[in-house]
C-alpha cells in the first residue's frame, strides 16, 4: 500500500467541521439512478438548486455553530432566578438561523414554509446537528410542534401559532414525560380541566422537557398530553394541550406569562447547552389540540418527525466525532508505521486505517438511507410507499443513534489516551451521542414496532418488498465487469438469503410471540446492516457508471468494499440470534 491511499491532499484543522455539501450533491443527483429533487417536486426544484442551499446551509453550520458546540458544553444551560440561561451566543445565533429563514426551509408549504423535499430536508438536519446537536434540538422540536398543530390544531390556533412558530419567533416543545410515565404513556397524570370558554387549565409536572425554557426566543409553545376529569383510564384518556410560555394578548402578541413554572434542569451526561427541563404547570392556561382523548394520535405526529430527526442528529455526531479522529489521525506522530516512510503519521498504523474506513464506510451507509428515507416519504402517495416509509423509520431512528454511540466510541479509540481527556473534544461526542439510543423512544421500542407492527401485521410483505428492491439493485450492479461490484452482489445476495431465513422465522414465532419481541433489536440490527449494504450497492453503482473516477469516487468504492467485509458480515450472525429466540431459565 503506498501512503497516497491513506493520506488526504488537505486535512481539516482539529475542531472544526467541514460540511459534507459534495457527498449530497451525488446522493441527491445520481446515487439513487435520478434526480430525487426533481422527482419529489415535479421538476420545480434540482438537485443543482438544494445545492446552492446546501452550500449556504453549510457555511452557516461551519461558521456559526460549529465555534459554540464546545462553549454550550462547557458552560452549559444554567437556571438563574427561575429563568434559562443558555450559553454565551446562542441567542445571537438562533436570531441569526430564524432570520436566515432556516426554520422555515424544512417546513412544509402547507403550514407557510418553503417545503423543501424530505432528501434535502435530511441533509440540513445533519449539518445542523453535527455543527452543534445540543442547539439543533430546538429547531427539531419546533418542527414536529409545527407538523402536529397543522395536522390536528383548529384554525383559529393555527391562525394564531403557526406563523411565529415557522418563522422561528418561537419555538415548540413536546411534554410527554412524567416522574412515574416514561415510555409508558398510559400512566400520564397530569390533568386539563374545562374552563368553559375554550380554554383547558392545566396542572401537573413533566420532566426531561427538551429545550422546555429558554432564552432564543420570545414564545414558547407547548404540546402537552394530559387527562381529562372523566377520561377513561390508560391510553384512550389521553388529550393533546397547547400551552404557551406566554398567553397571547388581544393583537396575538405574548403577554401575560402562563402558569409554567421551571423547577429545574437536569444535570446531564451530554448535549449540555441544550436546557432538559422539569416543568411544573400550575393550572396553566391550555387549548385543545384536535379530539378529546386522541391525544396520543396528534402526539405521534410529531414524535414521528421527532424520530427521524433523532435519526439523523445520530449520523450528524458520528460525522463529527469521525472528522475530528480523522484530522487528529493524520496529523499525530506516534511509533514506526509498518512498511511505510519514517515520519508517516498514524493513520497509516493498518488498525487505525481500519477504524477509519469502518466509520465512514457506515457513515456513508447512514447517510444515503437517510436520503431515500427522505425521498420515500416525499412520495409517501406513490403505490406501496406508504407502508415503506413507516417501516423504515424505526430502522433508521434505532441504527443511526446507536451507530452514533459506537462511530463516537471508535472516535475517541482513534485518539488513544488523548481521546479520553476532554481537552481533544472526541469525549464530547461519545458524551452527546449516548442519550440518542434512549430519547424518542429506545432502541428496543423501535424494535418492537418494527417487528410488531411493520412485520407481524403483515406477514413480512413490506420487508420482502424491501428484500426485491435490494436484488433489484444487485442486479444492476452485477452488470459491471469490477471485481469489486462483483464482491458487493456477492456479499449482499448471501445476506439477503440470510435475511430472508430470519425473517420466515420471526413470523414463525406467531404462537410464541415472547420469541419475537427477545430478539427484535437482533433483528432490527440485521436489517440495519442489510440495509447498508444496499446503500453502498446504491453508491457503487453510480460510481461504476463514471467514464473516469475522482477521488471521492475512489474512497466510495473503498468504502463500499469494506462495509462488505466488515459489517454486513454480521447479517448472518444476528439471523443465527433471531432463530434462538428467547433463552432462559
Amino acid at each position: 500500500m503506498a501512503i497516497e491511499n491513506f493520506a488526504p491532499q488537505t486535512v481539516p484543522e482539529a475542531g472544526t467541521y467541514v460540511p459534507p455539501v459534495g457527498d449530497y450533491a451525488f446522493l441527491l443527483g445520481e446515487a439513487f439512478g435520478t434526480d430525487v429533487v426533481a422527482r419529489a417536486t415535479g421538476g420545480a426544484l434540482s438537485a443543482d438548486d438544494a445545492g446552492d442551499a446546501l452550500e449556504a446551509a453549510g457555511e452557516f453550520a461551519a461558521e456559526v455553530f460549529a465555534p459554540l458546540d464546545r462553549v454550550g458544553d462547557t458552560q452549559g444551560s444554567q437556571l438563574v432566578d427561575g429563568k434559562v440561561r443558555t450559553p454565551d451566543g446562542f441567542k445571537e445565533a438562533y436570531k441569526s438561523f430564524a432570520d436566515s429563514g432556516w426554520v422555515s426551509a424544512s417546513v412544509s408549504e402547507a403550514a407557510g414554509g418553503d417545503g423543501l423535499p424530505g432528501s434535502v430536508t435530511a441533509a440540513l438536519s445533519e449539518f445542523w446537528n453535527a455543527s452543534n446537536a445540543a442547539f439543533a434540538l430546538a429547531p427539531g422540536l419546533s418542527h414536529g410542534a409545527i407538523r402536529a398543530l397543522q395536522q390536528n390544531g383548529s384554525q383559529e390556533l393555527r391562525d394564531a401559532y403557526l406563523p411565529k412558530l415557522v418563522s422561528g419567533e418561537w419555538t415548540g416543545t413536546m411534554n410527554l414525560t412524567e416522574p412515574q410515565a416514561g415510555s409508558d404513556l398510559g400512566a400520564v397524570r397530569t390533568m386539563a380541566r374545562d374552563n368553559g370558554d375554550g380554554s383547558w387549565a392545566i396542572s401537573g409536572q413533566k420532566i426531561f422537557i427538551t429545550w422546555g425554557d429558554h432564552d432564543v426566543a420570545d414564545n414558547i409553545v407547548h404540546l402537552v398530553l394530559a387527562r381529562t376529569e372523566g377520561a377513561p383510564e390508560g391510553h384512550r384518556g389521553i388529550s393533546l394541550f397547547l400551552a404557551p410560555k406566554f398567553t397571547l394578548d388581544a393583537n396575538g402578541n405574548p403577554g401575560e406569562r402562563n402558569s409554567v413554572v421551571t423547577v429545574g434542569l437536569e444535570h446531564k451526561l451530554g448535549i449540555h447547552a441544550s436546557p432538559t427541563c422539569v416543568l411544573q404547570f400550575e393550572e396553566a392556561t391550555g387549548y385543545l389540540v384536535g379530539e378529546l382523548h386522541e391525544g396520543l394520535a396528534g402526539m405521534f405526529v410529531m414524535m414521528n418527525e421527532a424520530r427521524v430527526g433523532i435519526g439523523v442528529q445520530g449520523l450528524g455526531i458520528a460525522d463529527r466525532a469521525y472528522q475530528r479522529a480523522y484530522s487528529y489521525a493524520h496529523t499525530r506522530l506516534q511509533g514506526a508505521v509498518l512498511g511505510l516512510p519514517e515520519g508517516t503519521p498514524i493513520a497509516g498504523h493498518p488498525d487505525v486505517r481500519r477504524l477509519l474506513l469502518s466509520m465512514s464506510s457506515r457513515i456513508s451507509a447512514m447517510r444515503a438511507f437517510s436520503v431515500l428515507v427522505g425521498d420515500v416519504h416525499d412520495r409517501a402517495e406513490e403505490d406501496g410507499n406508504g407502508a415503506l416509509a413507516e417501516f423504515f423509520v424505526p430502522i433508521l431512528k434505532s441504527w443511526l443513534t446507536e451507530q452514533a454511540v459506537a462511530v463516537s466510541s471508535d472516535a475517541v479509540q482513534v485518539h488513544g489516551g488523548m481521546g479520553f481527556i476532554e481537552e481533544t473534544g472526541a469525549a464530547q461526542h461519545f458524551r452527546d451521542a449516548r442519550i440518542l439510543p434512549i430519547y424518542e423512544g429506545t432502541t428496543a421500542i423501535q424494535s418492537n414496532d418494527l417487528v410488531g407492527r411493520k412485520v407481524l401485521r403483515d406477514g413480512g410483505q413490506t420487508v420482502g418488498r424491501v428484500f426485491a428492491l435490494i436484488r433489484e439493485q444487485l442486479a444492476a450492479l452485477g452488470a459491471s465487469s469490477d471485481p469489486i461490484a462483483a464482491r458487493i452482489v456477492e456479499r449482499t445476495e448471501r445476506a439477503v438469503v440470510s435475511a430472508e431465513r430470519a425473517t420466515q422465522t420471526i413470523l414463525g414465532f406467531g404462537s410464541s410471540p415472547r420469541d419475537a419481541f427477545a430478539v427484535s433489536v437482533p433483528y432490527q440490527e440485521m436489517l440495519a446492516m442489510l440495509i447498508g449494504g444496499w446503500m453502498h450497492a446504491t453508491i457503487a453503482t453510480a460510481v461504476l457508471a463514471h467514464a473516469e473516477q475522482s477521488d471521492d469516487d475512489t474512497r466510495r468504492l473503498s468504502e463500499a468494499d469494506f462495509f462488505g467485509a466488515h459489517h454486513l458480515a454480521q447479517v448472518h450472525a444476528l439471523a443465527e440470534t433471531v432463530a434462538a429466540g428467547e433463552i432462559g431459565v
